[in-house]
């Protein structure tokens, strides 16, 4: 049996393509990073060394949409792209978790 298809993307520009996976892999590093849910430190290391290449690569996706004269930023629709790419998982395990029991 086939998993469920995933909702198509929404038409997005390059650069707005761009952020959305730029921020995602920032967001993917901090979940690594996030000491409320790793075990070993040496994976959170290797997530932080990581983190300063692709926050500079998240900016210089952002950058490229301002020199693109694309100075608004369409919530709504790359709200959607995010859900369509798991990124409200991905984004979950940046927070600190639930105590136990609640």
């Amino acid at each position: 049996m086939l998993p469920p298809e995933l909702p198509p993307l929404p038409a997005l520009t390059r650069a707005e393509a761009e952020l959305i996976d730029r921020y995602l892999e920032v967001v993917d590093l901090l979940g690594r990073i996030n000491p409320s849910r790793v075990e070993h430190t040496y994976g959170g290391l290797r997530a932080a060394q990581a983190l300063v290449g692709r926050a500079s690569a998240l900016r210089d996706a952002l950058a490229v949409m301002h020199q693109r004269g694309e100075s608004e930023v369409h919530a709504p629709t790359l709200a959607q792209a995010l859900r369509v790419l798991d990124g409200e998982r991905r984004a979950g395990r940046v927070t600190v978790p639930p105590r136990n029991g609640d």
